[in-house]
Order: C-alpha cells, then sequence, then structure tokens
C-alpha cells in the first residue's frame, strides 16, 4: 500500500489493487479479534437482548467491565494510559464485530469512540493519565455532548456558554446537550461551549461535577437498550484544567472526532448487515410456503442476493478507507509529544472517504433490514421476532454522526474547497478532460479478454463522468454552487458509488491475482451484479445535473459527450445474483470470510 495516496484522489486517478486494503489482507492477530468479539456477542449480548433493551444499568455496566477485560475497548488507548495502542484495523474489527449488538454496539461505541477519541487525540498527558485507565478497562463509561436544541448539524451555533471564574480556577458553563448516548451511565461527557460567548471550546466534565445533571430518558423508536438523555448545565463548574485542547479551538476536536465516528459507524454496519442477512436466510430456510423454503424462490433469492452484495461493497470501501488511513499513521513518529494532533489530521485528509463510509453503510444497512423484515413477511412487524428490532435500531443510522443530508453535502465541498487550495488537482484534470472529449472514442479503447476488464474500464469511464459534470456545475454556479444542495447531492451520489464500485473491484481483482480467476469466482459476480444495477443510475444523475445547468444545443452537445463515457453494456445480472443467492443459502449467512 502507498503512503502517500491523497483523500478523494479516487476522482481523479485509478488505483492498483496492491495500493488498497481488504479483509483478505487481515493478520492472524485480527482475525482473532475480531472472532473473540464476535464470541462476547454472541455469548454475552445475544442471550441478553431482552435484559439490555430495558436499559438495565448493572448489566449494561457488568457487559462493558467484560468488554474491558477483553480489550475490546482499549484499542486505540496508546499502552502507557492502559490501553492495546493497536492499529486502525484492529479497531474495525472490533466495530464490526460489535455491529450485530443491537443497543449494546451504541453504548459501545459511543463509548470507545468520541466519548474516549478527544482524550486520546488532544488530551494533554495529566488529562489522559487520569482518564483513559478507566475508560479503557470500562470501569468509567464515556459520553459526547456537542447536539443542542438549535444546534444540531449546525454545531458551531452552540448557545451554551463558559466563564471563567474571578479567581481563574474554573469555568462556569450553563447549557443544554440534548440527545446525549449514555447520559443515563456515563462519568465523563465531552462537550462544547463558547468562552465568553464567542469562543467555542472543548471540555472534559465530570458527573459530579457542580451543576451538572442529566434529564429524563428519551423515549425512542430504536436503539431502546442505549441510554439517551440531555446534559444539563446550570452554573456547572468545570476546572480549568479541563480545558480539551486549546481554546477557541473546539472546532478542530468536534470535526476531526466526527471523522472518525463516521469511519466506526460504517464498520458497524457491516457487522450488522452479515448479521441480519445470516438471520433472514436462516428463516427463508425454515419457511415454507407452497410446500417449498420460501428461499427457494427466486424474489427472495434475490433480496437475498443484493443484501451480500452491498454488504460486500460495504465491507471492501470500510477497510479500504481504514488502510488508507493506517498507512498515514504508519508514517508518524508515535513518540512525538505532537503525535495525536498529527494523527488527527492524517484522518482529516481522509474525510470525504469517512463520509462516504458513512452514507453507503448506513443506507446499505437499512436497505438490509427493510428486506429483512419483508423476508419475516407479516411476523418480521411482530416484537418477538428479530427483525422489527433490526428496522427500528437501524433507523438512527442515517441521523447521527451527521445526517446524510450533512455527509453528502461535504463530500463535494470538501473536494471544491482542497481544489481550490490546491491541495487535490481537480482543475487540472477537468481541464484536460475538457481537452479529451473532442476526439474521444469508446471505439478507441481495446478492452482486455480477462475478468473484470470491462468492469475497470467502465470506472475509469464513470470517472471521466463526474469530472465532466462536475465542471458544468463549477463552471455554471461557481461561488453560488453552495446553494443548489440538490446538484451537489448528486455529485455526492456520483463520487460515492464510484468509490464504492471502485474498491469492490479492486478487492476481487487482489483476490484474482493472488489465487486465480476461478477462486475469485464469488467475487467477481458481485462485483459485475453490482455495476450492473449502478452504472445506470450514474448516468441518470449525470443527465440529471446537466440539466440543471444547461439546455439547448449546449445541454444537447454536453450529453452527447456524457454518453461516450456511460456507453454500457448490460449483463445478466439475475445469474450472477442467484449464484450469490445459492452461495448465502449454503453457508446461512455472509458467503466470505
Amino acid at each position: 500500500m502507498s503512503e502517500n495516496i491523497l483523500g478523494a484522489s479516487f476522482l481523479l486517478e485509478a488505483r492498483r489493487p496492491d495500493e488498497i486494503y481488504t479483509p483478505e489482507d487481515f493478520s492472524d492477530e485480527h482475525r482473532m479479534i475480531l472472532q473473540t468479539t464476535r464470541d462476547f456477542v454472541k455469548g454475552e449480548i445475544h442471550p441478553n437482548i431482552e435484559r439490555i433493551e430495558t436499559q438495565d444499568e448493572e448489566l449494561i455496566r457488568s457487559l462493558m467491565a467484560q468488554a474491558g477485560e477483553l480489550g475490546l475497548l482499549a484499542t486505540d488507548v496508546p499502552e502507557e494510559y492502559g490501553g492495546l495502542g493497536l492499529d486502525l484495523i484492529s479497531t474495525c474489527c472490533v466495530t464490526e464485530g460489535f455491529g450485530a449488538a443491537g443497543s449494546f454496539a451504541v453504548s459501545q461505541g459511543a463509548h470507545t469512540g468520541i466519548g474516549t477519541l478527544p482524550i486520546v487525540y488532544f488530551g494533554n498527558e495529566e488529562q489522559k493519565g487520569k482518564y483513559l485507565p478507566d475508560l479503557a478497562s470500562g470501569q468509567a463509561i464515556g459520553a459526547y455532548a456537542l447536539t443542542e436544541p438549535n444546534a444540531g448539524s449546525d454545531a458551531l451555533n452552540a448557545q451554551t456558554k463558559a466563564v471563567l471564574s474571578p479567581d481563574g480556577q474554573h469555568y462556569v458553563l450553563n447549557g443544554e446537550k440534548i440527545f446525549i448516548t449514555n447520559a443515563g451511565w456515563a462519568k465523563t461527557f465531552i462537550t462544547y461551549a463558547k468562552i465568553d460567548g464567542e469562543h467555542f471550546t472543548a471540555f472534559i466534565i465530570e458527573r459530579d461535577f457542580p451543576g451538572v445533571s442529566v434529564g429524563a430518558e428519551e423515549k425512542k423508536l430504536g436503539i431502546k437498550g442505549s441510554s439517551t438523555r440531555s446534559l444539563i448545565l446550570e452554573d456547572a463548574q468545570v476546572p480549568a484544567a479541563n480545558v480539551l485542547y486549546e481554546i477557541g479551538q473546539g472546532h478542530k476536536v468536534a470535526f476531526n472526532i466526527l471523522n472518525i465516528g463516521r469511519y466506526k459507524l460504517g464498520a458497524a454496519t457491516v457487522g450488522a448487515c452479515k448479521y441480519v442477512l445470516g438471520e433472514a436466510v436462516k428463516y427463508a430456510k425454515q419457511r415454507v410456503q407452497f410446500k417449498l423454503p420460501i428461499a427457494s424462490f427466486g424474489m427472495i433469492q434475490e433480496k437475498l442476493a443484493d443484501m451480500a452484495v452491498r454488504t460486500f461493497i460495504d465491507e471492501s470501501l470500510n477497510y479500504r478507507t481504514a488502510g488508507l488511513i493506517d498507512a498515514r499513521l504508519e508514517k508518524l513518529d508515535r513518540s512525538a509529544a505532537d503525535y495525536h494532533a498529527q494523527a488527527s489530521k492524517a484522518i482529516e485528509e481522509f474525510a470525504v472517504e469517512c463520509s462516504i463510509c458513512k452514507v453507503y453503510g448506513s443506507e446499505t444497512a437499512d436497505k438490509a433490514v427493510d428486506e429483512v423484515l419483508q423476508i419475516f413477511g407479516g411476523y418480521g412487524f411482530i416484537d418477538e421476532y428479530p427483525a422489527s428490532r433490526f428496522y427500528r435500531d437501524s433507523r438512527i443510522n442515517r441521523i447521527y454522526e451527521g445526517t446524510n443530508e450533512i455527509n453528502r453535502l461535504l463530500v463535494p465541498g470538501t473536494i471544491m474547497r482542497r481544489a481550490m487550495k490546491g491541495r487535490l488537482p481537480l482543475m487540472a484534470a477537468a481541464q484536460k478532460l475538457m481537452g479529451e472529449v473532442v476526439s474521444f472514442s469508446p471505439l478507441m479503447v481495446e478492452i482486455p479478454d480477462e475478468p473484470l476488464a470491462f468492469q475497470a474500464h467502465m470506472i475509469n469511464m464513470t470517472r471521466k463522468a463526474a469530472l465532466l459534470v462536475a465542471g458544468v456545475a463549477a463552471q455554471k454556479y461557481m461561488d453560488k454552487l453552495i446553494h443548489e444542495q440538490e446538484v451537489l447531492a448528486r455529485l455526492a451520489d456520483i463520487c460515492i458509488e464510484l468509490y464504492a464500485m471502485e474498491s469492490g473491484l479492486l478487492r476481487a481483482q487482489k483476490k484474482i491475482a493472488r489465487e486465480g480467476a476461478e477462486a475469485a469466482g464469488l467475487y467477481v459476480a458481485m462485483v459485475e451484479a453490482y455495476m450492473d444495477d449502478t452504472l445506470p443510475r450514474i448516468e441518470t444523475w449525470c443527465k440529471q445535473v446537466l440539466a440543471r445547468c444547461d439546455e439547448g444545443d449546449t445541454l444537447r452537445t454536453q450529453l452527447m459527450a456524457l454518453r461516450k463515457f456511460t456507453k454500457n453494456q448490460p449483463l445478466d445480472s439475475i445469474g450472477r445474483k442467484r449464484l450469490v443467492a445459492q452461495k448465502v443459502i449454503d453457508k446461512e449467512g455472509y458467503p466470505l470470510g
């Protein structure tokens, strides 16, 4: 893998299979960590789901402590503070494993991610020494308090204020944070306030500080076993030493931690999708209608195949992203005083990919649970069966860690900002493409007679189509493009699917290179089926953007150019999905790994 790959550069240049990380690259330690997590979830969480759903605090604390004893809360915490200090792939393995844990996954994820990592990355030595050992062991539970009644996605509009006491020993905070996961049992809260109503700053708050209290439990649609309350600050006294990072730099803490939360959420959806797929196929094999198990019916098989294919793509792009970040982190000196500040910059480099992980993973999980409920039929609507809980629990994923709408704006917005600053050579690539459009013909391209050669070609053509429509939109609206949210959403979806398709393709190509085309047959079928479904949707989005930007002869000329890049030969995706479905049925779950 190359550690010099730029974030969002997938939009500009193709990658080689050896440049990306895939689950097939797991070390023995990674496999052990993933299996340990799965065993814990299967042995300790699933038998206690009903008690967890009642928010049994004693049980939750016990389970967190058990997870801590196994090291499942400590992968990101440095060894000198009681953690394991492992790589990002290890963390993703743990997060994937907990993806099957329902509400407990939310409690564990909020604790290990946004509840702990702000201190890991931005805390000083005293703060790390004081708080991290208990958080890593599960003896203390952490929470993250950013959202306010009038400041959700618009986090910098926070109204909570902090004023330094006359003796300079503590800050007095007043305000309310809402929808705080783990608030009912957290010992520490990472929160934000504007010092003197102006300087947005992060703080570490302890539950027992004077003036700190929590509200009543929220009655939620799903994830009922997690605690969700408000954090109330009424003349709360927070020691000045508990300012996290620097005064006025709270936005750096908040936004960098949200990037981490996004890719971790993506990893969790991989585990969730694998688990619900397994439950769906087991039910489909034992549910008999018309004297046949419904797993033998074509439309049910297609649902199972679609779930498996999207899970494969979700898994591929999430571990690709984790590998990219890990490659950057490996270049850093862990003994350096500013290591974690540099690490947060390394993660920020891949902010676009983190947003993609969040959007793609959450929407894949929602599609999966919707199909699971449909496969269960009427029983899926009954709480006695698990499908209804899967359905309810999944819906929150599209809202927290930044709504999917916000993340869709972040994808093209971040790319454009980097292009304007010279961090990403987008303008040069777009100008080069404009010079090629007139002379380019699909007939000029020779496609090798080898597996996935046509798909690799179409990904390159999609890249050109993306540059074409992005260039037209940027030229049309310039600095007013920010107000064309529908256009930005379509540009984001094109980028998301380009990254998704390429991630699956590169993983399959890597499998072919290592083990041959026959061993990679299932990988190839999943990539082919996915792209056959996806390419027409990308073409439609491109046409919609162009039609928004121009009309008449100009539009006709642009559509002619677009057709050069979107000329696609459909294949027998039904047959490929039948192959995938049979593998799912035979294994009674996700067919890989």
